[in-house]
C-alpha cells in the first residue's frame, strides 16, 4: 500500500470497532428498557427484543 492510501485509511481505522461498540450499547439499552431493536438481516428488516440470556447481547425476533 502506498503512502497516499495509508493516509486516507488512517481516519477510518477505528470505525468498524466503534460501530460494534455502538451496536452492543444499543442492544444493552434496549434490553434494559424492554425496547425492540430494528435490524436488517437476510434481506429483511426485523424488529427484535434483546435477550438477556444470549451471549454478546443477542436478540430474539419480536412476536406480533
Amino acid at each position: 500500500m502506498n503512502e497516499t492510501a495509508k493516509s486516507q485509511c488512517a481516519p477510518l481505522s477505528g470505525v468498524a470497532e466503534a460501530l460494534r461498540r455502538a451496536a452492543l450499547r444499543a442492544r444493552e439499552l434496549a434490553r434494559q428498557t424492554h425496547t425492540p431493536v430494528v435490524v436488517y438481516r437476510n434481506g429483511k428488516v426485523q424488529s427484535q427484543i434483546p435477550d438477556a440470556s444470549a451471549a454478546g447481547g443477542g436478540a430474539e425476533p419480536r412476536q406480533g
